[in-house]
């Protein structure tokens, strides 16, 4: 076996620090090498024992976990996973926290500390292995353009040309470092965008702040989606937490279900659910955008998309923090166009509001 994952655990409950130490060190391929009650101490064992990942509570004594992952994350960049309590304000907090550069996160529970943390137990060290391999990269400022962004100040942009068809409809498949890749992704389309349906790895409690946030900072509207409303051009749609989404069709009406089905490739929701449902419903007028995660949920989906003849854009290893889903999607031919992340919004429209994407046929 090769090296260990090492990881240096932060949190200001000595149980917690406990168990997770108990947690990681029971792992044959992982070994927690130093926990801190505080970031001040987690500063000084980080610069001396250089951690592959660290794990960071958000509320402790003399520094906030925010505040440290924003400092850390300029100064020295290190894969952290965060460990959230699912609250309201937990939830607006890890959204910060992904914003700021943290790989993923672990929704803490509130009460039965010791057992719910030991019920995490896998969910903890798969993040952590997934966290060992992500990219990170240097935050550039102290989050100012972040700021701008929270405070509504963004920029207009113009609407397609012409009117599309209302039976256009988008669908993004993400995981890990998906959050951000969504936020790119949407903040560079227009209010008039056809409807687009996301499904972004998350657990229960967690995606209305995510969908709220988007709505902050994207000119069309973002929601969770509700079982059995319409699909609209304007819109998008996230597949809410602990659920599967997809899309059924009524008469010339896309309608979001939205229930309780069995995970699927381990995930509820699932990207294979939604794109399933988005080659058999909407085919040809369909577009698929698959971004970083790690595993290969949606890719066998997304081939079947584009059998029915969407066109995908999927994005590339340089610019995913995981590699996954989209090698995977690659791997099945379901690509159409490999690309940056920050190219593929514009790819995408410039396709939307080409004459020849209006009659494309694929043989």
């Amino acid at each position: 076996m090769g090296r260990k994952i090492s990881v240096v655990v932060v949190d200001d409950s000595a149980l917690v620090r406990s168990l997770l130490a108990q947690i990681i060190n029971r792992e044959p391929d992982m070994q927690c090498i130093g926990a801190a009650n505080d970031p001040l101490q987690a500063r000084e064992m980080i610069r001396n024992l250089n951690p592959d990942v660290i794990t960071l509570d958000v509320e402790m004594p003399r520094m906030d976990g925010i505040d440290f992952l924003g400092r850390l994350m300029r100064l020295r960049p290190t894969p952290v996973v965060m460990i959230s309590t699912l609250t309201e304000r937990g939830a607006e907090v890890t959204m910060r926290a992904l914003e700021l550069g943290a790989v993923d996160f672990v929704a803490k529970p509130r009460i039965g500390l010791a057992s719910g943390i030991e019920q995490l137990a896998a969910q903890i060290t798969d993040k952590i292995r997934i966290a060992a391999q992500a990219r990170v990269r240097r935050l550039q400022t102290p989050a100012a353009g972040a700021e701008a962004q929270a405070s509504g100040s963004v920029p207009a942009r113009p609407g397609l040309i012409g009117r599309l068809s209302t039976e256009k409809i988008i669908a993004i498949g993400a995981s890990t470092g998906g959050t951000e890749a969504i936020r790119e992704v949407l903040t560079a389309l227009p209010a008039d965008c056809p409807a687009i349906v996301i499904t972004q790895h998350m657990p229960p409690g967690f995606t209305t702040s995510f969908a709220a946030r988007l709505n902050g900072l994207c000119q069309m509207t973002v929601k969770e989606a509700q079982d059995g409303e319409r699909i609209l051009p304007g819109h998008a749609y996230i597949a809410p937490g602990g659920t599967q989404f997809r899309l059924s069709r009524s008469g010339a009406n896309y309608l979001a279900v939205v229930d309780d089905g069995a995970p699927v490739n381990r995930h509820k929701p699932s990207v294979e659910v939604l794109f399933k449902s988005v080659a058999a419903q909407v085919g040809r007028n369909a577009y698929g955008i698959m971004l970083t995660g790690m595993g290969d949920d949606g890719a066998a989906a997304m081939r079947e998309m584009r059998d029915a003849g969407s066109y995908n854009f999927v994005q590339d290893e340089a610019s995913c923090v995981v590699f996954g889903m989209p090698r995977e999607a690659i791997a099945h031919g379901a690509a159409d166009e490999v690309l940056p992340l920050k190219e593929i919004a514009g790819a995408l429209l410039a396709r939307l509001g080409s004459a020849a994407d209006r009659q494309h046929n694929r043989i």
